[in-house]
């Protein structure tokens, strides 16, 4: 009998429109590999949808809030449905970005020095000497994040205004100058390494992951072996020590300028990373030759509860 696979995207996070566009291109590629495939546009109701519907598995597509925060994972634990990427306690962990770094730090991978303070009074006053960056604790896709250059004379004011959607707390790290890297973690194996040169802003903000043409990459990147060797092997024990499952991606920067500090930091693991055309996940597969398909596959049959 076919296997039937429930592909949850959407829900209500910032990031929605891209879950519905990793979710479409899942759908397809399951589709394409033999698989019975009902997309889900995960609401409010997602256990009674689920209930009725009796899927065999879960592939998760959804992204922040709701669903890469132990949220969804809580749930189809519940249903005892079997379901792709990390479980409840490894997804609720890396969304929290403060409490990551602990467990990564603890566990020998090199991560920035920084606090954690609130909204409030990172707008009051320099809370780090610039550079530095900002982030919410608690939000994915870089919704909330600043760089604060060296020189600026205050904060970002956006932190305090009544519009504000990315959560009380923010994560103030010492900025890093140098390449944007990510190695993707499948299993245990860590595949290979990609340079990200976003096109027209200063980091790898929103646009420039999502946007068609809003990022270069370079895959493999163009680094010293032994430092390419080093980033796989932290992402590794990056996805190992949070207890991440499936598919995980971790984020670096290395300076290597010339006269750079030669340092090297994870910024946070992506339990849940995109799988759009663009998306880095699937490119890094293709490169360790895996088809978009054999990588869905493979994500359906390590679908387990108990994660």
């Amino acid at each position: 009998m076919t296997t039937h696979v429930a592909v949850l995207m959407g829900g209500w996070a910032a990031e929605r429109p891209v879950s519905l566009r990793s979710g479409e291109a899942c759908a397809k590629a399951l589709e394409s590999v033999g698989y019975r495939v009902t997309k889900v546009d995960v609401g409010r109701d997602i256990a009674e949808v689920l209930t009725k519907l009796k899927p065999d598995v879960a592939f998760n597509a959804l992204h922040g809030t709701g669903g890469e925060d132990g949220t969804i994972q809580g749930v189809l634990e519940t249903l005892r449905l079997p379901y792709t990427h990390s479980g409840v306690l490894a997804s609720a962990l890396a969304m929290q970005k403060d409490l990551a770094k602990t467990v990564m730090a603890a566990a020998g991978v090199p991560v920035p020095a920084g606090l954690v303070v609130s909204r409030f009074e990172a707008a009051k006053a320099h809370v780090l000497t610039p550079p530095y960056v900002l982030k919410p604790v608690a939000e994915g896709s870089s919704f909330g994040v600043f760089i604060v250059k060296e020189g600026r004379s205050h904060p970002p004011q956006e932190l305090a205004a009544q519009e504000w959607r990315h959560g009380e707390m923010m994560l103030a790290e010492k900025f890093v100058d140098g390449r944007e890297l990510t190695c993707a973690v499948m299993g245990e194996r860590a595949l290979g390494v990609t340079e990200i040169k976003p096109v027209s802003e200063a980091f790898y903000g929103y646009d420039a992951k999502y946007a068609k043409g809003g990022s270069i990459h370079v895959c493999p990147a163009q680094i010293k072996q032994n430092i390419y060797q080093q980033i796989q092997e932290l992402a590794v024990v990056a996805h190992k020590s949070l207890g991440c499952r499936g598919v995980s991606r971790t984020d670096f920067r290395f300076d290597d300028r010339p006269g750079g500090t030669g340092e090297l930091v994870a910024l946070e693991v992506n339990t849940q990373p995109g799988m759009t055309e663009t998306s880095l996940v699937p490119e890094l597969a293709a490169h360790s030759g895996l088809t978009f398909g054999e990588l869905v596959k493979w994500m359906v049959q390590d679908a387990s509860c108990d994660r």
